[in-house]
């Protein structure tokens, strides 16, 4: 049925979200919770994202099935879901309204006059928990939209009284371009979802059409010549920041503390305004805080509140977490599924200490596995032991013939294994006292972890 979105909301009282667990849908499913929406849910697989739901006491259906959304006059899908979901196919001849999770999200961006939209292939999620957090630590009462949990609002979302609205903004498949950014932050730009994009060219040409849309400002990341490509026919102001001359913020006297934690003056041209201390770990988070600063002043905190408030950041859920001990090793989880990220966070890992480190990679879908199959060898050398699970092949049929022993086979001395209860008997027989052993990947590795430290060795 032909649907006005700016009416999308308007007469609806129950809201079905098929794949409730998603970290995209979860966050809209609790604000429409906390706007009073009767809201259920349907997810294949049991998370830790579904306790939270259900937390909220939101009913959810383990397994799809069309008597799920009996009733529902709204339902939201994510670009995950198969065409052929029994639940989309009923929704679809029913009178309800079907719409996929980035035409709510760019619906509910309309209703706030300061959207301040973070976009980039890597950092989104710490970067906008960061600015979340650090607003809320300010007094300020932001809406926001995660693609992580962030501890402080027990989930991926909030609703706020403010006229602020802070969004998690992915280019999968150009779902950003349905929202409608006051404020663009970008973060970088690289090489991924090249199933969809194709090549680099197109990818930046994508975040071109998003930063046009921003009707206040754009900022963005001036070391990353990418980001800086996405900037043709702009017309609102640009700020920059970065670690280079002639920025307008910048990062200067960067010093850094037990290994991994950065600090640096954050300078405005000439002028020093505050000494920055992060309390999350990596060279990396200098530029991801650099554009929540600049952000962040926007939003009319002072310098002094990011002096004071910035350091309690400690990182979203899946960004780096530490876990628990077992059998005097030490066990961390990372969302990292990208050869970049897994540059970035293996370095940080190897710098803390450890006497080795363990890298546990589930890779994510057969197509950025296989296109980026090298990248993903080479950065797994990075620790000392790479064991590597089955491809996580989520919302794609393996037409590329791709295997993970494909990338085992080009990391020395790496293991690999489907299961993820072989992974952890092999991690229980062989990790040693004083090493990190670290998950990585956005599907569900996570659950290694569990395993891990449910048992105990005698």
């Amino acid at each position: 049925m032909a649907v006005i979105y700016e009416d999308l909301l308007k007469g609806k009282q129950h809201v079905h979200f098929i794949g409730i667990g998603g970290s995209g849908m979860f966050p809209l499913a609790q604000i429409l919770h906390d706007k009073g929406y009767f809201i259920t849910g349907s997810d294949n697989n049991e998370t830790d994202t579904l306790a939270l739901v259900r937390g909220l006491g939101i009913p959810v259906h383990l397994g799809h099935d069309p008597k799920n959304i009996e009733g529902a006059d709204l339902v939201v899908y994510t670009a995950a879901i198969m065409k052929d979901n029994p639940e989309l196919l009923a929704a679809k001849a029913s009178n309800a309204t079907v719409i996929e999770r980035s035409v709510l999200l760019g619906v509910i961006s309309r209703q706030y006059p300061n959207a301040v939209c973070i976009c980039g292939t890597h950092g989104k999620t710490t970067s906008t928990a960061m600015l979340t957090q650090l607003l809320l630590d300010c007094g300020a009462d932001p809406t926001a939209v995660i693609g992580g949990k962030l501890r402080s609002i027990g989930g991926n979302g909030r609703v706020g009284k403010s006229e602020t609205f802070v969004c998690e903004s992915c280019e999968y498949v150009d779902t950003f371009l349905k929202l409608s950014p006051d404020v663009s932050v970008v973060l970088n730009i690289d090489r991924d979802h090249l199933e969809y994009f194709k090549n680099l060219e197109n990818i930046i040409r994508s975040f071109n059409a998003f930063n046009k849309m921003a009707s206040k400002m754009v900022i963005v990341n001036g070391d990353d010549e990418n980001s800086m490509r996405s900037l043709d026919g702009v017309t609102v102001p640009i700020l920059t920041f970065g670690t280079k001359e002639g920025l307008d913020y910048t990062a200067e006297n960067i010093a850094v503390e037990r290994g991994v934690f950065y600090q640096y003056d954050l300078c405005h041209r000439e002028e020093t305004l505050c000494r920055i201390r992060l309390g999350v770990p990596g060279r990396h988070n200098v530029l991801n805080s650099l554009a929540v600063c600049v952000a962040a002043l926007q939003c009319g905190v002072t310098p002094a509140q990011l002096e004071e408030h910035l350091p309690h950041f400690g990182g979203a859920g899946r960004r780096f977490e530490f876990l628990g001990e077992v059998n005097g090793f030490t066990v961390a989880d990372d969302y990292a599924h990208h050869p970049a990220e897994l540059e970035a966070t293996l370095k940080v890992a190897t710098q803390m200490g450890y006497n080795k480190v363990w890298a546990v990679f589930q890779p994510f879908t057969f197509s950025r596995t296989s296109i980026l199959l090298d990248d993903f060898a080479r950065v797994l050398q990075i620790a000392d032991r790479a064991v590597i699970t089955a491809i996580m092949g989520a919302r794609e049929i393996n037409t590329y013939g791709i295997h993970a022993k494909d990338l085992a086979d080009k990391v020395p001395g790496s293991v690999q294994l489907d299961t993820f209860p072989e992974v952890a008997d092999y991690l229980l027989a062989h990790v040693e006292p004083g090493d990190l052993v670290l998950t990585l990947g956005c599907g569900d590795v996570y659950k290694i972890d569990k395993l891990l430290l449910g048992e105990k060795k005698n």
